[in-house]
């Protein structure tokens, strides 16, 4: 039967939903409940909810966002790289260390500017 091949999806999925679910589930159930003026207010980027929409804030926040970004998203080069280490050989190695020297080489870089830095 065609319908047998896809019960190995079926059970992911069903088991993704309760992973997903289950836990928030949980916490809504049985954790306290104690509301308040201040729980019960919206909140966003560290600044007050309710303040004047051309007021300044320090660039850092979007410097440091763009920076995890920029490492997060190099970092994931490296999954490829290491399913297929079997059969890319030392070239495929040798290039990503070279990679990866670069990359080491940036975070330093920006550590040394003191980027990462917060006062």
């Amino acid at each position: 039967m065609y319908l047998q091949e896809y019960f190995n999806i079926l059970v992911f999925v069903a088991i993704a939903f309760a992973v997903g679910i289950l836990p928030q589930l949980m916490g809504y159930l049985l954790g306290p409940k104690y509301p308040d003026a201040n729980k019960n207010s919206p909140y966003e980027c560290g600044f007050e909810a309710f303040d004047d929409a051309r007021m300044q804030f320090d660039v850092r926040y979007y410097l440091v966002a763009i920076l995890f970004i920029l490492f997060d998203l190099e970092m994931v080069f490296f999954f490829p790289w290491a399913v297929a280490f079997d059969e890319i050989g030392i070239s495929g190695f040798l290039s990503m260390m070279l990679f990866f020297a670069i990359l080491l080489l940036g975070f330093i870089f920006e550590w040394h500017q003191g980027a990462l830095d917060w006062e």
